[in-house]
């Protein structure tokens, strides 16, 4: 998460609010959401972790602290200081974090913990495992959600179709000025094996948000400790 508050400025700058971009974003979110829903089970006094909150507030942004109906059992953690968060989201506490570092939890403090949108931006493949890794360490069930590469249009850039290869998205990125999205330590477009090749061997990968089968917006990573009290 070495850069999630640039990443969240130039992202929601290329979504402009009220626009069809940000209404498919909300609709795909609220899909994930379902998903977690489906999947996690929580639980009134269940306690959430919420790895990678966005201090920028909008429609689309924090859909977690937006849609779950018991917002003081989840703690947010954020690279800033989070002074908008914590207006929007009184009721949910909010950590500061250093990028790349051990989370300041026990062993499995948390019932779940959860990420959106962020696993893609820890800054390299080294790094996002360790992320993966602190997840299933503080919480009995975990669930990641990432943008899909080969959803048709790229989500950071709006790019269609040339994000499927390395080669054509760099070529393009510099064409349009946004060359700083080929840099891994800003974007690892994520695929079905990449996100595998992370899990727990228990985990299920599955797509989410906007559904289109392989092409679909995003995907999702579920791993439960069931031999955890």
């Amino acid at each position: 998460m070495s850069h999630t508050g640039h990443t969240d400025e130039k992202y929601y700058q290329a979504m402009p609010s009220r626009s069809l971009s940000e209404r498919l974003v909300i609709a795909a979110r609220d899909r994930i959401y379902e998903d977690f829903i489906r999947c996690c089970r929580p639980a009134p006094r269940d306690t959430i972790l919420d790895i990678g909150v966005s201090d920028v507030v909008n429609d689309a942004a924090n859909m977690l602290e937006r849609k779950f109906p018991h917002p003081e059992r989840i703690t947010a953690l954020g690279l800033g200081e989070g002074e908008e968060f914590r207006a929007a989201f009184p009721q949910t506490a909010y950590v500061r974090i250093e990028p790349n570092q051990r989370l300041p939890f026990a062993d499995k403090s948390f019932t779940i913990a959860t990420s959106n949108a962020v696993l893609e931006h820890v800054g390299s493949v080294r790094h996002q495992a360790f992320f993966v890794s602190e997840l299933v360490r503080v919480a009995r069930k975990v669930f990641i959600s990432v943008p899909n590469r080969y959803f048709p249009i790229e989500h950071h850039t709006a790019i269609p179709l040339l994000h499927f290869w390395d080669a054509s998205f760099a070529l393009a990125c510099r064409a349009l000025g946004k060359a700083e999205w080929t840099d891994e330590r800003n974007l690892i477009l994520m695929t079905r094996n990449r996100l595998a090749s992370l899990a727990p061997a228990h985990a299920v990968i599955a797509y989410t948000g906007l559904m289109l089968g392989p092409w679909s917006s995003n995907m999702l990573l579920f791993a439960e400790d069931t031999g955890s009290a």
